[in-house]
């Protein structure tokens, strides 16, 4: 399980979190909603100690991570797989080493046991005969895709997706909404997705948590959200321009 408890994290003057609070239980595919620059990046982070908050905790199977030493935290991060926004692939390197980095950095495998999980992970995602290519080979969704082999190829128990949609048109963003989904039945790993993706949300989501203002609004299924009566999400889910229509009644 995952619990992010009363959170803040300032950048400066600028306070983006504010009390964020949110519980993952193993199995679900939580969706972290918000209109962009809300924070659901900087709220992840926290999990993987790539940022400490300023104020409240995290906890990951029971283990508080802002408490632990740097081989706790290596150790840690072994378990969580993160899909970066743009795949942040190495165009240095083929698909199949850019696949093999993480293994390979971790040194307890042998090189035939790496090349045995760079051709699982990338067979998981639909790209068995990728490992050669240069990720300039690549179209946007496949090399998102190959972020997702990357992330799966650790053997996580938790997968972290930033906005794994973005940039990418209809028919290939269903392509990932699918991947997400297998990943869970397929390999039975727990996700936080993070998104401004609304088709997404409906589509992959086990729960749906909507950022707003550092912290969480409303957190339900996903048809808990669609009914929702609090302004400020409807006008999140209905597409209006600015939140300022609802500063009145929040």
């Amino acid at each position: 399980m995952i619990l992010l408890d009363n959170i803040h994290k300032a950048f400066g003057a600028k306070q983006v979190l504010t009390g964020f609070t949110l519980e993952v239980r193993e199995g679900d595919i939580a969706v972290l909603l918000g209109y962009s620059g809300s924070g659901k990046s900087v709220a992840i982070k926290h999990i993987v100690g790539l940022l400490e908050p300023d104020q409240g905790t995290v906890f990951v199977d029971g283990r508080e991570v802002p408490t632990l030493s740097r081989s706790e935290l290596y150790e840690l991060r072994s378990k969580i797989g993160y899909v970066f926004q743009f795949a942040a692939l190495f165009d240095s390197m083929t698909v199949g080493d850019n696949v093999a980095m993480g293994l390979r950095k971790r040194r307890n495998l042998s090189e035939p046991e790496i090349l045995d999980r760079v051709h699982e992970a990338l067979e998981l995602v639909d790209l068995p005969d990728a490992a050669g290519l240069a990720p300039s080979d690549l179209s946007g969704g496949m090399r998102k895709r190959v972020g997702i082999a990357r992330a799966i190829a650790m053997h996580p128990k938790y997968l972290l997706y930033d906005e794994p949609t973005t940039g990418l048109d209809p028919v290939t963003s269903a392509v990932i909404d699918e991947l997400m989904m297998r990943m869970q039945k397929q390999l039975g790993v727990t996700s936080i997705v993070i998104t401004h993706d609304l088709r997404t949300a409906w589509t992959v989501a086990t729960k749906i948590a909507m950022l707003y203002e550092g912290k969480v609004r409303q957190v339900g299924t996903p048809d808990e959200i669609r009914e929702t009566t609090d302004p400020a999400v409807r006008q999140f889910i209905e597409g209006k321009a600015t939140p300022s229509a609802v500063d009145g009644v929040l």
